[in-house]
């Protein structure tokens, strides 16, 4: 299958073209348009020549893939791209991105590195940053990136919001990890062991003047702060003597370090366990196909000299994605409803269009998103009826041809004696009726001949009413009386025939309402599924970034920062009210929606003489009986 996509080696997702810009390259997009999984991102960044492509290769269960490099020059050019099954979750992708390392000195291009920074925190959901050393002022200074994103990546798509952008970061953006390469210190703080945790946030402490230097060192710790939802910290001794490094992946496990492979295993099995599924703003899971259309929105946007906005980009994958669960839904009402062999009767192709409608809604419901105004549901909902309606005008002709071809077999030994002269003759009428009958009584114990059967049936004793009115005339042993009362025998038998053709029109009218009720109550039902899990989704988003600002918030007072914690209680307030507004908003959306489809389904049942589908007054109307 195409979500089981196995790459043998990486391929460059995203470079750069003859004119410096970024650009998309084909084939790794067309493997992302293959994957119909939803994908776990796991990406890595730093300066060139820290290991990151190591890191990158042990994720993947491989030795080599990502280009390590052994000499000075960057061999990372843009964004790498691995796919792999994902090692612990089956129904999932594992995609690794391994970045261009930022600050090459060939290119010394700021531009090119922060968009490409700000391109991986967009697509992963777990994010590493590596670097050399210690966690000091310098590796803070090389992860100067980080206070830029505000002004590389927008939340919402309304102006004069600039300042709510920060904080609405915490809700979207992936888990973040640092890993110390090459660490030679003691995990030691006032000379007391602490945690590799321990020492990333000690390193993220503010300093409490309020000189120009002072908010410089302060600025990337408020921002790794604000914008991760969570932080981790991994510490790597050096794996081999110097001279050997460059030769790190040719050389045997037991030529490293122990400790070194050590905290590699614990660092793969760390991320391969946390890393959450890549969502977009909303909860919605991303799937490879997804993946793709979100990199070409971006490094579109990017193109043109515009910020990429998470909102835009959501709208625009919403649309795309929306659109395909709606020919999904379709296509498995389609493939479902061929299954029936016509003609069938009425309620054998209601109870069919049911389940099949059901299946194609819930089709439908797994893959949208965002759908506003319930669009896309109503084009699905148009799709199904068009279809259902033709499949009912296939149904009726075929029980027609059905019926009107066994007719004519049952009734062809009636016909040569009709020929052969064979009821013109004295007691011809009798013999004639006799024979009418037992074709009318054998064609109806015939099964599965459809919902046509009666009307079928009154048209032919309409076509026989010359004739047996022919016949009646020339028996010569019939007198005028018993004539003038078989004729209006034959006239009540016509009469009763066009009432079981009335009723069962009746009876099938009655059917499609039930049908349409029936849609309704499903559409409602799974409507309400929908919209009851997209509002615990948004709750729960809310709620993920409300624990990370109070967790920010105790430790600005707990370092003496009140200020500061004070400024951020407006920000806790809007979370604490959006999330008890939820549920309320999601009554008032759920209201609205049901009186949109109600008004569809009123619609549809009030539509014109012509369609499939009409009321049970206009039933009850088109079936009563002449006067």
């Amino acid at each position: 299958m195409a979500s089981k996509m196995l790459m043998e080696q990486p391929l460059c997702l995203v470079g750069n073209g003859t004119n410096g810009e970024l650009e998309v390259k084909p084939k790794a997009l067309e493997i992302l348009y293959g994957i119909t999984q939803p994908v776990v991102v796991v990406s890595i960044v730093g300066l060139y020549r820290t290991g990151k492509s190591y890191l990158m290769n042990q994720l993947a269960g491989k030795k080599r893939g990502f280009p390590l490099g052994s000499t000075v020059q960057s061999q990372t050019k843009g964004i790498w791209m691995w796919c792999l099954p994902h090692p612990r979750l089956s129904d999932y992708t594992l995609v690794l991105l391994d970045t261009e390392g930022l600050g090459d000195v060939e290119k010394g291009n700021t531009k090119n590195d922060n968009q490409i920074f700000a391109l991986t925190v967009l697509l992963s959901s777990t994010l590493v940053y590596n670097s050399k050393g210690t966690i000091d002022e310098y590796a803070m200074e090389q992860l100067h990136f980080v206070t830029t994103l505000s002004e590389h990546i927008k939340v919402k798509a309304q102006e004069g919001e600039e300042d709510e952008e920060g904080c609405q970061f915490v809700r979207f953006f992936p888990c973040f990890i640092w890993a110390v390469r090459d660490f030679t210190l003691e995990l030691k703080i006032n000379e007391h062991l602490v945690t590799e945790d321990d020492y990333l946030e000690n390193a993220l402490k503010f300093k409490k003047a309020v000189t120009k230097g002072a908010l410089a060192y302060n600025l990337p710790r408020e921002c790794i702060k604000s914008f991760f939802p969570t932080r981790k910290c991994f510490v790597f001794v050096q794996p081999a003597p110097a001279k050997d490094i460059s030769q790190l992946e040719l050389l045997p496990e037991s030529s490293l370090d122990p400790q070194f492979l050590e905290k590699t295993r614990h660092f793969c099995q760390h991320v391969l366990q946390s890393s959450p599924v890549k969502t977009v703003k909303g909860g919605h899971p991303v799937s490879g196909q997804m993946l793709g259309s979100l990199v070409q929105c971006y490094v579109e946007t990017l193109r043109s000299g515009k910020v990429p906005c998470m909102d835009n980009a959501v709208v625009a994958l919403a649309a795309l994605e929306n659109e395909a669960a709606v020919q999904e839904g379709l296509a498995h009402y389609i493939s479902q409803m061929k299954q029936l062999k016509f003609p069938v009767d009425q309620e054998e192709l209601s109870e069919k269009h049911g389940e099949t409608m059901a299946g194609a809604l819930g089709v439908f419901m797994d893959r949208s998103f965002r759908d506003e105004g319930q669009k896309y549901l109503q084009k699905l909902k148009d799709g199904i009826k068009e279809n259902y309606g033709k499949l009912l005008g296939k149904n009726e002709v075929a029980s027609k041809d059905a019926c009107f071809a066994l007719l004519e077999e049952l009734s062809a030994p009636m016909q040569k004696r009709l020929s052969d002269n064979v009821y013109n003759q004295p007691g011809g009428y009798e013999a004639y009726i006799r024979d009418r009958n037992q074709v009318v009584e054998d064609f109806r114990k015939k099964p599965k001949n459809g919902v046509k059967v009666e009307d079928v049936l009154e048209q032919f004793l309409v076509s026989k009413k010359a004739e047996a009115e022919a016949v009646l005339k020339f028996d010569t042993l019939i007198t005028d009386m018993e004539k003038h009362l078989a004729d209006g025998k034959q006239k009540a038998e016509l009469l009763e025939q066009q009432r079981r053709a009335e009723e069962e029109r009746r009876m099938r009218a009655e059917q499609l309402v039930k049908d349409q009720e029936r849609s309704f109550q499903e559409y409602q039902r799974q409507l309400e599924t929908k919209l009851a899990e997209e509002a615990a989704t948004m709750k729960k988003e809310a709620q993920k970034a409300l624990e990370c600002k109070l967790k920010e918030q105790g430790e600005l007072l707990q370092q003496g920062f009140r200020e500061k914690s004070m400024l951020m209680e407006q920000e806790i307030s809007t979370l604490k009210r959006e999330i008890n507004s939820v549920r309320e908003q999601d009554f008032v959306s759920l209201a609205k929606n049901m009186l949109k489809v109600f008004s569809i389904v009123y619609d549809i049942c009030t539509s014109d003489d012509n369609s499939p589908f009409q009321s049970r007054s206009q039933a009850r109307e088109k079936t009563r009986k002449p006067k």
